[in-house]
């Protein structure tokens, strides 16, 4: 088992910096805002052959009672529970805070390793600048700049000693050939429901859910095997109109959350059927398309409804969405349970058809057969001719057409191939990509004398 590391502090101390450090990544944002970071977010570490995993936490109050700082706290208690050792992150430009002390004392009570380390210290040792946090009962203070990268190697070292690991000779190398986990990842609007369902998926409270539009404001993303095929739940945060986002750290949010949507394999477009289909829905079904990823439509808090609304919610999917129509729909509720086990049939086949391979005679074939079923329309003197058809690629398919004349192909014609294509290799959940290649005219230059 992977050693897991916990990071742990008041807000703006530089956990998410110090966390995309471990993780030689940039999954976690950072800014200099307090309170930015809310669930907790894993990441995978490596020094050398020794692999290790980072949970970074929301600024932590242990005391917290109500609101969104009650549900930061609990997932960050959760987070030390799950920890291997605790790496407690103070300010050393700040210095010491009353909260400080608050988390200290949680933490002693544990019994479990921490080790107490000074981030924002370049330029700074190890003595009477950092004295006034051995107040805090922890031991040796240790100083570290995450943005810089001072110290940050000791710390892998020093954090993982305590945890008596076999030595590095004696690990074995790195297991080659691992099937990839699904990339799945939840969009849609703030307060649909996206966090709520993948705690039900879980069986627990993994995500801060709150009735709060904006209360997921990174991509959070979570591990997760359903019937021996492991999945990467990817929580993003809601999308809203460009006028109404008014905050630099929702302006970072919509960042990541379309970083999210591009790195994933299937998008779950989750629609708040009291809201019914709005305009950023549409806009964000229409990203979706765009990046060219496979898509799985579900209408949450459809339990909420009554047979009017219902009937209204359809309407405007069809009207709304139809250039979304192949893919599967599905009417659920995350919070009551209902409709999510088909959820799941329609995401593997999405992503199956978004990876399919097709062969080149077969791809040939239907294009051939359509050509007698249709030929295409005449325009001028000429007629396209389609001579053969490849694969250009997966995820999302591409079919690649070649012949003569092609650029005279209509757009009417072109959704009559794919659905030919669509229906020979059940492409249901994926866009279709078809491209026309024409051969060059060798003789285009002479007829120009």
């Amino acid at each position: 088992m992977k050693p897991v590391i916990a990071l742990v502090g008041r807000p703006n101390v530089g956990k998410s910096t110090l966390f995309n450090r471990l993780t030689k990544s940039r999954d976690a944002i950072v800014s200099d805002y307090a309170g930015l970071t809310r669930d907790r977010h894993y990441g995978q570490g490596r020094q050398g052959k020794r692999e290790y995993i980072v949970i970074d936490t929301g600024g932590f109050e242990p005391d917290a009672s109500q609101g969104i700082f009650r549900e930061m706290a609990k997932q960050t208690r959760q987070a030390v529970t799950e920890a291997d050792v605790v790496v407690f992150v103070v300010d050393a430009r700040d210095g010491l805070s009353a909260q400080d002390h608050e988390i200290a004392n949680y933490l002693r009570r544990l019994s479990k390793p921490c080790l107490l380390v000074a981030n924002k210290a370049e330029g700074m040792q190890a003595g009477a600048q950092l004295s006034e946090f051995y107040e805090l009962g922890l031991g040796e203070v240790y100083p570290v700049s995450a943005a810089h990268g001072q110290g940050v190697r000791d710390l892998v070292d020093l954090a993982l000693a305590p945890l008596q690991l076999p030595d590095e000779e004696d690990l074995p190398e790195l297991a080659e050939g691992e099937v990839a986990p699904i990339k799945l990842a939840l969009a849609g609007r703030p307060n649909a429901g996206k966090s709520t369902l993948i705690n039900t998926w879980l069986g627990e409270e993994r995500l801060v859910a709150f009735d709060l539009p904006g209360t997921t404001r990174d991509a959070i993303s979570v591990p997760f095997e359903r019937n021996g095929q492991k999945f990467e739940l990817i929580d993003t945060a809601g999308l809203r109109r460009k006028g109404k986002v008014f905050q630099a750290i929702e302006k970072f949010s919509v960042v990541k959350t379309l970083q999210a949507i591009e790195s994933a394999n299937v998008v779950l477009l989750l629609i708040d059927a009291t809201e019914g289909v709005t305009d950023q829905d549409a806009h964000i079904a229409g990203y979706i398309l765009e990046s060219g990823r496979a898509v799985v439509l579900a209408v949450n808090k459809w339990d909420a409804l009554d047979e009017y609304q219902r009937e209204l919610v359809q309407r405007s999917i069809e009207t709304r969405l139809g250039f979304l129509k192949f893919a599967n729909l599905h009417f659920i509720s995350a919070i009551k349970r209902q409709g999510l086990a088909p959820l799941w049939a329609s995401i593997a086949q999405a992503h199956k058809a978004a990876t399919c391979k097709m062969s080149t005679p077969v791809l040939t074939r239907v294009l051939l057969e359509s050509l007698q079923f249709q030929t295409p329309k005449k325009v001028g003197a000429y007629r396209p001719k389609m001579r053969y058809a490849h694969q250009g690629g997966m995820n999302p398919p591409i079919i690649v057409i070649h012949g003569n004349s092609l650029n005279l192909v209509t757009d009417a014609y072109k959704r009559f191939l794919e659905g030919r294509f669509r229906k020979e290799f059940n492409l249901v959940g994926t866009p279709l990509r078809v491209e026309f290649k024409t051969a060059d005219n060798p003789y285009a230059e002479k007829n120009k004398k």
